[in-house]
């Protein structure tokens, strides 16, 4: 589905918008329920990614596909692992078939767990044979992706001598192992977290909990994005967060007002509002700890005609795309000049962007949705479109809901 999106009128914005729980957390939450079952689940995100990997932890044999989702894929590994009498071929899309997955396995086998390749040493599908893990120590890099390291901590208690994950490095993507761990203290597990070592306490049965799923802050961003590239005076409500989120992107509270945002935290809502026009011609960001924002925030400097300097962002290259090659070739067909490393990301302010580009998005929700709020500045085509539904099913409609005119081309 191709869509053109352009402005409303003027742009001018004043609008309510709910979205669905995080993603994130309804992953961990799922597999916690999953372990445990008299956990309950509140507020679970609606997106694909969510959905399948519900319907992943219901399988016992044969074949589990995944799809697009990474987080189910990574989770998931280490779930059936650990789950004695259990096999399953864990497989996704061409491109989950890509994205490495060793350094998972290779812990898990460490710990005793039998998975074998499919096909390619190092990438899905998997072969697991759940049996009984009695090792309890495990080594890992401190520098891979958080999924990696919180895909273990969720099984850990289940074990039957806990588990204690040395990470050797600096360790990065810290508020998603911090969401993780919260999650395992709420349903009543012990763990400590001391300089690189994490430990894991072992725990049969938990008591009847109801774990409450605040919405997801990925989603917020691209309301902030819109905000940014508003007129000032305009605000959007969204809910339902907290000050205190376990989410390592609420951190967009505070980039965000270099770009004349103010986020007002009230009860389980937040406001945003612009409240003037971004004095600053260049940010320097380091998203170690929230990289999923980077497509946002490249596209809001972008429509700001503002410059960015944007680090940390290493894992961006084994995502749904590799995200940083995908945003030079679509920022450079706006108009921008753009520099990507492997880890960075360089744009010089430009004060043109070019009206009427398509966007390719790589079967990648990110691409397009980030893209979306552009639309307040220039008129723009979102090739594959429909591809927003792994995380966020509603995020077009909620557009048109503001006001952005939302057509099918």
């Amino acid at each position: 589905m191709k869509l053109h999106i352009s402005g409303p009128s003027n742009n001018l914005i004043n609008a309510t918008v709910k979205i669905t729980g995080s993603k994130s957390e309804s992953n961990r939450s799922l597999l916690l329920k999953a372990l445990y079952s008299n956990i309950s689940i509140s507020n679970v995100s609606n997106s694909d990614d969510a959905i399948v990997m519900e319907k992943g932890l219901q399988i016992s044999t044969g074949v589990v596909d995944i799809h697009h989702a990474g987080t189910a894929m990574r989770f998931l590994t280490s779930y059936f692992a650990s789950q004695e009498g259990k096999e399953v071929t864990l497989t996704g899309s061409q491109r989950m078939t890509e994205r490495p997955i060793k350094v998972l396995v290779e812990a898990l086998q460490s710990l005793g767990a039998d998975i074998t390749y499919v096909k390619n040493e190092g990438y899905p599908p998997l072969l697991i044979k759940g049996k009984k893990l009695t090792n309890n120590k495990v080594s890992l890099p401190a520098n891979i992706s958080s999924q990696y390291i919180s895909s273990l901590l969720l099984t850990a208690p289940s074990l039957e001598n806990g588990l204690e994950v040395e990470l050797v490095g600096k360790i990065t993507s810290v508020p998603y192992i911090k969401m993780t761990l919260a999650l395992l203290r709420e349903i009543g597990v012990e763990s400590t977290f001391e300089e690189n070592t994490i430990t894991i306490a072992p725990k049969k049965e938990v008591k009847p909990t109801k774990l409450v799923v605040e919405s997801d802050w990925s989603s917020a961003s691209y309301f902030y994005s819109l905000i940014a590239l508003s007129d000032v005076g305009s605000q959007i409500t969204l809910s339902a967060y907290k000050q205190d989120s376990l989410q390592g992107d609420s951190v967009l509270a505070k980039i965000y007002k270099d770009f004349g945002v103010e986020t007002v935290f009230q009860e389980h809502q937040i406001i945003l509002k612009k409240t003037m026009i971004n004095p600053l011609s260049k940010v320097t960001i380091d998203l170690s700890n929230a990289p999923d924002i980077a497509q946002t925030i490249a596209v809001t400097c972008l429509g700001l005609s503002m410059g960015c300097y944007l680090t940390g962002l290493h894992t961006l290259k084994i995502k749904e795309t590799d995200r940083l090659e995908a945003l030079y070739t679509e920022l450079s067909k706006l108009g921008a000049n753009i520099e990507v490393t492997d880890k960075t990301l360089t744009l010089e302010p430009t004060q043109t962007i070019k009206s009427g580009v398509a966007i390719d998005t790589y079967n990648d929700h990110r691409m397009a949705m980030a893209f979306g709020p552009l639309a307040l500045k220039t008129a723009l085509f979102i090739n594959d479109a429909e591809v927003v539904s792994k995380s966020y099913p509603d995020y077009w409609t909620d557009f048109e809901n503001l006001g952005i005119i939302v057509k099918q081309a």
